[in-house]
């Protein structure tokens, strides 16, 4: 009979432990992403001049005239 009440509390051992492991809680924390602007600068200078220089172009040679 010792052998049987020592495989007997061996298993109650094994199963408490194994009960406790499971009570566990997880939680997960979502937070908002944020979003923030983006700035983009963009230099135009030289086209702004070529469509100028373009555009203006006949004055400059009639004045030159």
């Amino acid at each position: 009979m010792t052998s049987l009440k020592k495989t007997l509390a061996a298993f109650c051992c094994i199963a408490g432990l194994l009960a406790f492991g499971a009570c566990t809680r997880h939680e997960v924390e979502i937070k908002p992403v944020e979003i923030k602007p983006i700035h983009i600068t963009i230099d135009i200078n030289v086209k702004v001049d070529r469509a100028l220089d373009d555009f203006f172009g006949d004055l400059d040679e009639a004045q030159a005239e």
